[in-house]
């Protein structure tokens, strides 16, 4: 890893003129997906460090390096579509081809690079671009009774017909009440799914959840789909992120038309 910039005003200016901008889009499976945001981040610093890559760093009697994180995972869910922006010291002459897998293998298990590129350093922010985001999961009653895939794909029907969808959720220590419907962009069954061993089968459901004016997890938006069970969430995952502007949808960062999701991470997320 480079060492920090020079702290004066003229150099800190000449370092943030050079500066270039990474983005990095990157699988968390397997049992990865309980580590911490804040552990995360370190684990990244750590895989930056044994890549060399040239950071920039923030001023001040700290120096850290510049990296910025998308949307927050909820601990315990899967994604294949993380992403994190890291800026360089504009001294960046690195394979991008190569340093997925340069990165991935300074990673732990579970977590693998699918893609990195230059984007232009006046690109908005991740928290500011990301309006939905693509999530897969399963429901599952917790009493026990199987869960009918065509019955389900009905209230999934019903609640997209519904004008309003008010929720009870629990926010910074408190129960608050919301109508959540706008947030919910697209919702069906992808089918059925086998539960655990001596469990009841349950429900896959797949949702597209807008990210503004407010976020839904998948746990909450079962209980709008509950008729008197008591459903629970599985085997959640973020499968996309999604900008969506003047009626188009992109991704912050497309995989390669050849690349396959997460090439190592599951073999390695055991």
């Amino acid at each position: 890893m480079s060492a920090p910039p020079a702290t004066s005003a003229s150099a800190a200016g000449g370092a943030r003129r050079r500066a270039a901008r990474l983005r990095i889009r990157f699988a968390k499976l397997g049992k990865v997906r309980w580590t911490s945001h804040r552990d995360v981040a370190r684990m990244w610093e750590r895989a930056f460090r044994r890549a060399r890559l040239p950071l920039a760093y923030s001023q001040g009697f700290s120096p850290r390096p510049r990296v910025s994180f998308g949307l927050a995972l909820p601990t315990g869910h899967e994604s294949l579509a993380e992403y994190l922006d890291v800026e360089l010291d504009g001294r960046c002459t690195e394979d991008l081809p190569g340093l997925a897998g340069r990165l991935s293998a300074a990673l732990p298990g579970g977590v693998d690079v699918l893609v990195a590129a230059l984007v232009d350093p006046e690109t908005p922010s991740l928290q500011e671009e990301v309006t939905s985001c693509s999530w897969e999961w399963t429901a599952v009653d917790r009493d026990g009774a199987a869960l009918d895939p065509g019955e389900m794909g009905e209230r999934c029907s019903e609640l997209l017909a519904g004008a309003s969808l008010v929720l009870a959720r629990w926010r910074k220590g408190r129960e608050v009440t919301d109508d959540v419907r706008e947030v919910v962009v697209d919702l069906q069954v992808v089918g059925p799914a086998a539960g655990a061993p001596g469990e009841p089968p349950g429900v896959r459901l797949r949702a597209e959840l807008s990210c503004h004016p407010r976020s839904l997890r998948p746990s909450e938006l079962l209980s709008g789909l509950a008729r008197g069970e008591r459903l629970e969430e599985r085997d959640a995952r973020r499968l996309d992120q999604w900008i969506s502007r003047g009626g188009a949808r992109r991704e912050p960062l497309a995989l390669p038309a050849t690349a396959t999701p997460a090439p190592h991470a599951m073999e390695r997320a055991s």
